[in-house]
């Protein structure tokens, strides 16, 4: 993860505000502000979404051009794939978690038979895949269509959504989300 405190602290400079009045504007402590300028703490979105606010930016337009330090390799075996579903209904690999300043979650997603997502939900990105393998019904809003084998889907994810296997067997699809908020 990239330090923030340091761009932080040069865009309350370059506005010419101390510490004190960010505090005040932001409604966020002195010293709170004064840890995250330091790389002492690490803020939450809440917290740093407010003092960016008083600044004049937002959480984007901040991240934007901040690099990571971190060294990324743009090629993923199989086995870098980081899991974050559960592999036995719904598997979530992530391909490139490591990449600096990412804007895009991009999933190979492994759905077991009768695997369903549940309840329809909400969140503020885009997506879009393709079904590599199998049947998947996805529900968007009040549509409802069962993608197979090279069919693709592009959605605004503020609809409601959801995803079953009707496939006998598993199914896979290739998925992206942007911004990386799911």
């Amino acid at each position: 993860m990239p330090k923030i405190g340091t761009k932080l602290r040069e865009l309350r400079r370059r506005r010419d505000l101390g510490v004190r009045e960010l505090a005040a504007r932001s409604g966020i402590s002195h010293s709170t502000i004064s840890l995250i300028e330091r790389d002492k703490m690490s803020p939450s979105i809440d917290t740093l979404g407010a003092v960016l606010d008083a600044l004049g930016t937002t959480l984007p337009g901040f991240f934007s051009d901040l690099q990571s330090s971190l060294p990324f390799t743009p090629f993923y075996a199989a086995s870098d794939l980081v899991e974050i579903g559960k592999v036995d209904t719904i598997s979530y690999r992530v391909i490139g978690l490591d990449h600096p300043n990412r804007q895009l979650l991009m999933l190979h997603e492994r759905y077991a038979p009768d695997a369903d997502t549940g309840e329809e939900f909400t969140h503020a990105a885009q997506e879009a895949g393709m079904v590599l393998s199998g049947a998947v019904e996805i529900t968007v809003g009040n549509q409802k269509r069962v993608l197979r084998s090279g069919d693709g889907y592009y959605f605004d994810s503020r609809l409601p959504h959801r995803f079953r296997n009707v496939n006998d067997g598993e199914s896979e699809i290739l998925s992206a989300i942007t911004p990386p908020t799911y």
